[in-house]
């Protein structure tokens, strides 16, 4: 098997038990070689509350595009989404990694969205 299939892999066996609900929605994060991507979503309606990624501060000028796909973008993207979720009145997550390890770019973005006001 390859990475990628080892990885969806995991993903899978992480969502047989987790799973967002209107009480403590989950912060799904996905990272690509270029750039990181999360949502907050309420798996029981089928919805996304809301979303922030890298690729979205490039294009506000928020991040330069070097720095996208980094840690300290990560970081950016972790307090973004954070700031939006308290906006739509979450303060609780259940956070999953996608299947990555919780390190670097992952690990920065959870680390972030702690600091700037989610609990998980």
């Amino acid at each position: 098997m390859d990475r990628r299939r080892h990885r969806e892999r995991r993903h899978r066996h992480i969502r047989r038990r987790l799973s967002g609900s209107a009480g403590r929605p989950r912060l799904a994060v996905f990272r690509s070689l270029r750039n990181i991507y999360c949502q907050v979503i309420d798996d029981e309606r089928g919805a996304t509350l809301c979303a922030a990624s890298s690729l979205d501060l490039v294009r506000a000028g928020a991040l330069e595009a070097g720095r996208a796909g980094s840690v300290a973008g990560a970081a950016k993207v972790g307090e973004d989404i954070a700031r939006k979720a308290r906006e739509k009145g979450v303060a609780k997550v259940a956070f999953d990694r996608g299947g990555f390890r919780y390190h670097g770019r992952v690990r920065a973005l959870a680390e972030a969205a702690r600091k700037a006001g989610l609990d998980f």
